[in-house]
């Protein structure tokens, strides 16, 4: 296939967003006219879920088109091995001028993955950071983040946030106006990366002001009693600091006001992108895919942040248009984001070496083909401190936390997740098949002794007295200083809001580890301890 033939491949990343927050997902308040014109021209795949429900695992899964286990990337401290070749370099192999613009998380010196060109710094840091540490249990989070950023949601004058997104929307459309101009037009293939909806939940007023504070949806899930989670959600519990705040009503409708106007915020640069296509003469050649790394519970069971298995956490959007590809499609199979690699191959007329996905080609043209119509996911950092692995197949999800009962949902009858199936006879081989897939080559014992080890091997280095290393890709001068380096998110999120974020008191003592232990085995009930 000669190069003008085959066409630009552009990739749009949120962060954080959770595909039921989207209309084109079934929300009646968000607004995202600019995602719906894009789907309009695409397919809409609705069933779509990340690889792992955390930021360095996903993207470092997504790039590679492998299971975050098989490459060892376990947790926000990991590496992504140089040795292991990411979309970027295929993608040069078939001519394809590769660009990273914004937000992808590398870890170590390696800051390029085989792209031609970064142009904007990253905004967390690259070095061992945040390294999860199992033996320090459920509790312990490295990365300095706890509930502040949904109890001081709400409007402000600017966010650290918005600084970066913007710059990462400006140096994407200058990258479209610079590849319009080449005489040769060679085929680019360009991520844009933006970190809102990420938390704290707070947005420019202008932003805040597109909502009415009556339409806000409240959570299709409640909160659940502590002694009805699961293990899994009860570990999540501490390492979220829901034990040092609480929560009150007010916190929780002002969290979903802000993160749908982050939302919005972000459609306006997806619009905005678009024209830039479309003015340049380059949207009919340009495949345009959307996705998030993993999705946000936003209130959801009770439950913020990522890490978890549930729907509003795991199941992310995943919208592509294609050239040559009728729009306005709606596809109900079952993908993840490392069916964007072979997608792309396809895309380029490459060959596929072996992946863990599958392209999406075919579903988006109707075209009859076999689809496994399984995703895997799995989770290995704060929390559960176990090795714990999602399967989605067909309409039903396994949950499988090692060492504790399994979890088991039919999305179709029970799309909110409140019926575990796992014990009722009926569904017994429905468990059996989806456990004998989720095990197949993956040893959590195995694994488990992988995880430990690799995180008390990046504790030395870590540790290591006037040995710490410096790794952030910096694109200009000064931006070693900016955005999240040494003083963790919400530290360093809340100095930069304008007006500042005043201290709040935590409203509840902080749980001394042996009590943490007693609660996650049950020996003790929270509201025993807090009476």
């Amino acid at each position: 296939m000669p190069a003008n033939a085959r066409p630009n491949i552009i990739l749009i990343m949120a962060d954080q967003l959770a595909a039921h927050a989207l209309s084109l997902y079934g929300n009646t308040v968000c607004k995202t006219p600019n995602l719906e014109r894009l789907a309009a021209s695409g397919t809409v795949f609705e069933n779509a879920y990340s690889n792992n429900p955390l930021c360095v695992p996903s993207r470092a899964s997504m790039l590679t088109g492998l299971l975050s286990p098989d490459i060892g990337v376990f947790d926000n401290a990991n590496e992504l091995p140089s040795s292991v070749p990411t979309m970027a370099h295929y993608l040069r192999h078939s001519g394809y001028w590769t660009e990273l613009c914004g937000k992808m998380h590398f870890i170590g010196p390696d800051q390029e993955h085989g792209f031609n060109r970064r142009t904007v710094t990253d905004v967390y840091p690259a070095n061992f950071q945040w390294i999860s540490d199992w033996q320090a249990g459920p509790a312990f989070v490295p990365s300095g983040t706890a509930l502040n950023g949904v109890v001081e949601a709400g409007p402000c004058i600017r966010t650290m946030q918005e600084d970066y997104d913007d710059e990462v929307e400006h140096a994407a459309i200058q990258s479209l106006y610079d590849r319009a101009r080449e005489p040769d037009h060679q085929p680019f293939f360009q991520i844009i990366s933006f970190t809102s909806p990420h938390t704290p939940f707070t947005v420019s007023q202008e932003y805040w002001d597109r909502y009415d504070a009556h339409d806000i949806d409240e959570p299709s899930v409640g909160t659940l009693p502590f002694e009805a989670l699961d293990y899994h959600s009860k570990a999540l519990f501490f390492a979220h600091g829901r034990h040092r705040h609480k929560v009150t009503q007010a916190h929780l409708m002002a969290a979903r006001h802000a993160y749908y106007g982050m939302i919005s915020y972000i459609d306006d640069k997806v619009g905005r992108i678009l024209d830039t296509l479309e003015k340049t003469g380059q949207r009919d050649n340009t495949a345009v895919f959307f996705v998030s790394d993993h999705g946000e519970m936003l209130g959801e069971r009770g439950m913020w942040f990522k890490q978890a298995f549930w729907e509003w956490s795991a199941h992310v959007p995943f919208i592509a248009s294609v050239p040559g590809v009728k729009g306005g499609g709606r596809c109900d199979k079952v993908v993840s984001l490392v069916d964007l690699l072979p997608t792309f191959l396809d895309l380029a007329g490459a060959d596929h070496p072996d992946l863990a996905g599958q392209s999406v080609l075919p579903l988006m043209s109707a075209i009859s083909a076999p689809w496994l119509d399984v995703a895997i996911s799995d989770y290995l950092a704060i929390g559960p401190c176990v090795p714990c692995r999602m399967l989605r197949k067909g309409r039903f999800k396994l949950i499988y936390t090692h060492g504790h009962p399994p979890l088991l949902y039919d999305l179709n009858a029970d799309p909110h997740e409140r019926a575990n199936l796992a014990t009722d006879p009926q569904f017994a081989d429905v468990l059996a098949d989806l456990q004998a897939l989720a095990l197949t080559d993956w040893d959590p014992e195995a694994l488990a002794r992988r995880v430990l080890t690799s995180q008390q091997q990046r504790k030395v280095i870590k540790s290591t007295p006037g040995a710490a290393p410096q790794w952030d890709f910096i694109a200009r001068t000064g931006d070693e200083a900016r955005f999240v380096r040494a003083q963790g998110v919400d530290a360093t999120k809340g100095r930069l809001r304008l007006p500042p974020v005043p201290e709040v008191p935590a409203d509840w003592p902080e749980l001394d580890k042996e009590t943490v232990t007693d609660l996650i085995a049950g020996r003790r009930r929270l509201d025993e301890f807090l009476t």
